[in-house]
């Protein structure tokens, strides 16, 4: 019998000044801000998949364009629940396990994640209780769990290299199998803009 699983998209509202900050130098505030609108649009887009349900987890209230596009294409908005990433993403996870048999948390932060990857993540949580997306900075871009446990999210330096091999030393710690998905790239600093054009995507 195959797992019900449902995914979680953590993201930024988008407001000038307040999001993409380290790419401001290169784009300004509204670019920066035009290309976290972009990036979520597109991450909102994902195909369906068959995800039991899909909530877009945004930091800021209401946005009536996103509520609407969210509305659109089949996901729940909700706001985030308090604290610091780590402790948003337990409580999310938290949530999402009490209605489904797992959860996949992604950001909107990388535009090389699309269906099939997706596909693979979730065939892999059939088989494992935690699947990992990892990034190339060192960090991930994908998280699937089956069950949870506060140790992953506790005392974390996020948003810095160390994150995935510290998540992957307190697996260990508990003895947890897990699998690790192909590396992916995000877009954090200048330098991942080129790329960008690759996709299609253009700012500034």
């Amino acid at each position: 019998m195959n797992l019900t699983i449902s995914l979680h998209l953590l993201a930024r509202s988008p407001v000038p000044g307040r999001v993409k900050t380290r790419l401001i130098p290169a784009l300004g505030e509204e670019g920066a801000c035009d290309l976290q609108r972009l990036l979520l649009e597109r991450a909102l887009h994902l195909p369906d998949g068959g995800f039991s349900q899909r909530f877009l987890w945004l930091d800021d209230g209401p946005n009536e364009v996103l509520q609407l596009l969210a509305d659109q294409l089949g996901w729940t908005l909700v706001e985030q629940p308090a604290g610091d990433l780590g402790v948003r993403m337990r409580r999310i996870a938290t949530l999402g396990l009490a209605e489904s048999d797992a959860v996949i948390l992604v950001g909107n932060d990388c535009p090389a994640l699309d269906g099939d990857y997706m596909a693979r993540a979730q065939a892999a949580l059939q088989r494992h209780p935690v699947v990992i997306g990892p990034a190339e900075d060192g960090g991930y871009v994908l998280l699937g769990l089956r069950r949870v446990d506060a140790t992953l999210f506790s005392d974390l330096p996020w948003g810095t290299d160390q994150v995935l091999a510290l998540t992957r030393e307190r697996l260990n710690q508990l003895n947890w199998d897990y699998h690790l998905l192909p590396v992916l790239w995000d877009v954090d600093r200048p330098e991942d803009l080129p790329r960008l054009a690759g996709l299609g995507i253009h700012v500034g």
